[in-house]
């Protein structure tokens, strides 16, 4: 097991204006509902005038000193607070919509935070969140908490205890981030941001907009569901409309007293979202949310966390108004992606399916193809941009760069430089642009069947060229044995 790091600097206490900090706690509901432009711009005039604390589930906020140069000790920590600026001090570009053109993926947190507990946390639920800026379009994937998966340093274990882990051992970046990791390990995609929201945030949110109305398929009897301090609290509900309040749809959301237990709790989860989306875009809620923004900043300032900036927080938010409720894609890695197994020790754990996630993966997060001119001119586009491309090998099988190579410029594709990458164990493909080649990347992403969570841009290339494409086990060249068509 990796040995322990050195303590962590959580992120510093910083004050806000409660109008400001009614957003930022919002956006960790808006990424899956959409609402947050409307109600930023109904609560700011509202409570403009107060202030708030920054959210870190009410833990102690503390800040490293360095220590001495040459030094081998450690910096000290100490208690600080940052002031920052009133709304009237935002920047105009903080009020901008996303000007990225770049996919952006969030992992959100459920965090299993019970009897008060302030030491290390289970997560509870597990979404991927991703946008499309430029089709304009977004993607959810549930992933259930059992699900046996490498935890990077920590071996093979639920997902859920990814988060643990990172806290107790005081992983670099916490639990999030250690969350995050393995995550992307599973997906071979890139995760930009996570956001951690525990029950308490959950119910009041609810209860805050006045409970949601839910079609119930099918009648749960749950007699062990577990209560907050580890005991029992019976949860029973029979198939119909019901109209739930935060606690009975924490319930609802939680049971896995059902015949797909973990996989159905997923999926029922997404749709309390879509049902708290549904209540919140109506418009005759937004009266009662603006009373009640003094609670809504009560609530999140404890129970919500995020290593977004407030302008990502505010431009993110104007970038999910405009994605049409047609253009949100979800799904659940169900039983068509796992199948159940019981590890030596007797724990009932799902164990994917890696071709069949990979395939789901790629038809939720790719965004439909636009028949324009531009996709038919494609190849003529990108010799016009005179992209320089390097071919490195993330594999472990010999010569594919060099394959992979007289493969491409079968296509027009000018590769200058090839090469082995930094490791041979790439899961998945990679491009990494360096400047603006928008119609080579995309005849790249089209040729190698790269999903666009694989694209990314780097500041300063390494040698003498504009596109990397990093080669991942998931690539053979079409026509060579064992290649993909």
């Amino acid at each position: 097991m990796k040995s322990k790091s050195p303590a962590r600097r959580p992120p510093p206490r910083v004050r806000l204006p409660l109008w400001v900090w009614s957003l930022l706690a919002g956006v960790a509901i808006i990424l899956l509902l959409g609402i947050s432009v409307w109600l930023f711009r109904s609560v700011k005039g509202a409570v403009a005038s107060l202030e708030v604390i920054s959210p870190d589930f009410g833990s102690v906020t503390l800040a490293e000193t360095p220590a001495a140069p040459g030094s081998n000790q450690p910096g000290t920590l100490e208690t600080i607070t940052i002031n920052q600026p009133d709304a009237a001090g935002l920047s105009a570009d903080s009020l901008q919509p996303w000007k990225g053109t770049e996919r952006i993926t969030i992992l959100l947190l459920g965090i299993d935070q019970r009897c008060e507990e302030t030491g290390p946390t289970h997560t509870d639920t597990m979404m991927i969140l991703t946008l499309d800026p430029l089709g304009l379009s977004a993607g959810i994937l549930s992933l259930p908490r059992d699900l046996w998966v490498e935890i990077p340093g920590f071996g093979v274990d639920r997902i859920n205890q990814a988060h643990y882990l990172g806290e107790a051992y005081e992983y670099p970046g916490g639990g999030p981030t250690l969350a995050v990791e393995t995550v992307e390990s599973l997906l071979g995609v890139p995760i930009d941001y996570y956001v951690t929201v525990n029950f308490d945030a959950f119910v009041e949110m609810v209860d805050l907009i006045g409970g949601i109305d839910m079609d119930i398929p099918e009648a749960i009897d749950d007699p062990t569901y577990p209560d907050r301090c580890y005991g029992y609290d019976p949860f029973q509900i029979e198939a119909g409309i019901h109209h739930l309040d935060g606690q009975q749809a924490l319930k609802y959301a939680r049971t896995r007293a059902t015949f797909g237990g973990d996989v159905d709790r997923a999926g029922r989860q997404q749709t309390v979202i879509m049902a708290i989306r549904d209540k919140v875009l109506q418009l005759g809620n937004l009266p009662q949310l603006i009373a009640q923004a003094p609670l809504l900043w009560q609530t999140f300032q404890a129970n919500v966390r995020t290593n977004m900036t407030l302008e990502e927080a505010l431009q993110l938010g104007l970038l999910v108004q405009d994605i049409p409720a047609s253009s949100i894609y979800t799904a659940v890695i169900d039983y068509n992606y796992v199948y159940n197994e019981v590890t030596p020790d007797g724990r009932a754990v799902l164990v994917p399916i890696r071709e069949n996630i990979r395939q789901l993966r790629d038809q939720l997060f790719t965004p439909p193809v636009i028949p324009t001119p531009v996709i038919e001119n494609l190849p003529a586009l990108m010799a016009d941009e005179k992209a320089r491309v390097a071919v490195y090998n993330g594999t472990a099988v010999f010569g594919l760069a060099a394959a992979t190579q007289e493969y491409l410029q079968q296509y027009g594709i000018n590769i200058t430089e090839v090469g082995n990458a930094d490791s041979s164990t790439y899961l998945t493909s990679q491009i990494i642009t360096y400047g603006r080649y928008p119609h080579t990347v995309r005849y790249l992403t089209q040729l190698m069947h790269i999903p666009p969570l694989n694209l990314s841009e780097g500041a300063t290339p390494e040698g003498g060229f504009d596109v990397l494409v990093i080669i991942g086990d998931d690539w053979r060249v079409p026509g060579s044995e064992g290649g993909n068509q």
